[in-house]
């Protein structure tokens, strides 16, 4: 964090000192990280005291400053560190977050939302702008009301980029998040399933999704899906410069020639108005060349040439956990983990990477359930399990009892040669595959976050067949 006196912290939130006078505030400055958790929590901390549905953050204001932590904000009074007391602690929490980067106004903030693939473009995004100086970029999928300015908090007085990721469970949830941190580029991926059911429909997904560009200054740059009907018509909804990224002819930045190799990973060329470069990822999937042409265009947007940008793909590696995870066992099996979460866009993009990648063994899908798609749940699953079928898998397990749609849809298909089966949860799934996992299988996990397939790839991972 940059470094903050409590008094100027205080100031900053309207909150008032509790465990210190004035001048003692004075003289304890904040200069480690910002957290939620007192467990995380290291020396120079401000640890935010969070009532949650579970746990009252106040009752580990001791744990926090054992572990570092030189201050507190709370909602009242409590002994154990010199604290702030408010009477919002998010609203406290998002004060600063706003004031640090209004303080570096010459920090360049770029936003990222879509209804999959944010955390792999994310990552991608803060290897490439980390090669152009000091980046800062959310932890895993820190996306939320306290992920954002958890983010933000870990900006130093050298930070140049802050990459922000943007989820949204409903209307106007984007729009909150770009308060906290005002994006000069914004990122829109896709607008898909995810969530579906909460918002009620495709078009809300995509009035929430464009809340971003909407959020964007006049001098600022969108960096939009061309091939995505939805997410190219947000240019209308923006004051910001456009820049359309795809494969489509009518793309500014634009993929053609891609290619994938024996491990599926793509490469391309991209041409674009400021030049034209080859482009070798080195992530796993076909879908990444989206991904991968945004950052080029958010990256060109930041300052960076081209060259520098695509050195910086070829070097980049997955980050985050469970995202397209690719472990190869010692005798020969490869286990692909993409089981973080899932809906029925990452599912086909998944599925299509795994149909990619060349064996002599059989491919696995290994899927459950994808969760919060409303009414249209059953046909959607149904629709992932024909295209199991259809893209040539040798095996598809399906687990837990609201995946069932799927195995019904790839049974539905038509399709000889895909072995279909079903089993009631992951202890049962890994029993199987302990069994019938040889040599040379490729075997994909992918599943909404609830079901438990993240700790069953990570189980088969790491041990071989005896």
């Amino acid at each position: 964090m940059i470094p903050t006196t409590l008094g100027a912290v205080a100031g900053i939130t309207g909150g008032r000192l509790h465990g210190c006078s004035t001048s003692e505030a004075e003289a304890i400055t904040v200069d480690g990280p910002v957290v939620t958790d007192s467990r995380e929590a290291a020396p120079g901390s401000l640890y935010i005291a969070r009532v949650g549905e579970s746990a009252d953050g106040h009752q580990f204001v001791p744990a926090a400053a054992k572990g570092g932590a030189v201050a507190a904000i709370t909602t009242r009074e409590v002994d154990g560190l010199p604290a702030v007391v408010v009477e919002d602690e998010q609203a406290a929490f998002v004060a600063l977050a706003r004031h640090l980067v209004d303080s570096r106004p010459d920090l360049t903030v770029i936003g990222i939302t879509g209804s999959s693939g944010k955390t792999s473009t994310k990552d991608l995004l803060g290897a490439v702008l980390g090669a152009d100086g000091e980046t800062v970029a959310p932890v895993g999928s820190y996306n939320s009301e306290v992920g954002v300015p958890l983010t933000v908090c870990r900006i130093t007085p050298a930070t140049r980029h802050l990459v922000v990721e943007m989820g949204a469970r409903g209307i106007g949830h984007i729009e909150y998040l770009t308060r906290i941190a005002p994006p000069r580029i914004g990122i829109v991926l896709n607008v898909g399933h995810a969530h579906v059911g909460e918002f009620g429909s495709l078009e809300a997904v995509g009035r929430a999704k464009s809340e971003l560009p909407a959020a964007l200054p006049p001098e600022g740059v969108a960096v939009l899906n061309a091939d995505d009907p939805v997410v190219a018509g947000m240019a209308a909804r923006t004051r910001a410069h456009v820049v359309l990224v795809g494969e489509s002819e009518g793309a500014t930045v634009r993929a053609t020639d891609i290619t994938l190799d024996e491990a599926g990973r793509a490469s391309f060329t991209v041409t674009a108005p400021f030049g034209t470069a080859h482009v070798a990822l080195g992530l796993v999937g076909r879908h990444h060349v989206g991904n991968a042409l945004a950052v080029i265009a958010a990256a060109d947007a930041a300052g960076m040439d081209l060259d520098r940008v695509v050195t910086a793909l070829a070097a980049a590696r997955p980050l985050s956990r469970w995202r397209m995870e690719v472990t190869r066992r010692e005798d020969g099996v490869t286990v692909v983990n993409d089981a973080y979460n899932a809906n029925p866009d990452s599912m086909s993009a998944a599925l299509r990477s795994v149909a990619g990648m060349a064996t002599q063994g059989r491919r696995w899908a290994v899927l459950g359930a994808m969760l919060e798609l409303g009414d249209d749940a059953p046909v959607l699953h149904a629709q992932v399990g024909a295209e199991v079928a259809e893209l040539g898998f040798d095996e598809l397990l399906v687990v837990g009892e609201d995946a069932l749609p799927l195995a019904d849809g790839a049974r539905g298909a038509g399709v000889e040669g895909l072995h279909v089966r079903t089993v009631p949860d992951a202890d049962a799934a890994e029993g199987l595959l302990r069994e019938e996992l040889d040599a040379q299988d490729v075997v994909l996990l992918k599943s909404s976050r609830d079901a438990g397939l993240r700790w069953l790839g990570d189980a088969i991972s790491q041990e071989a067949r005896a």
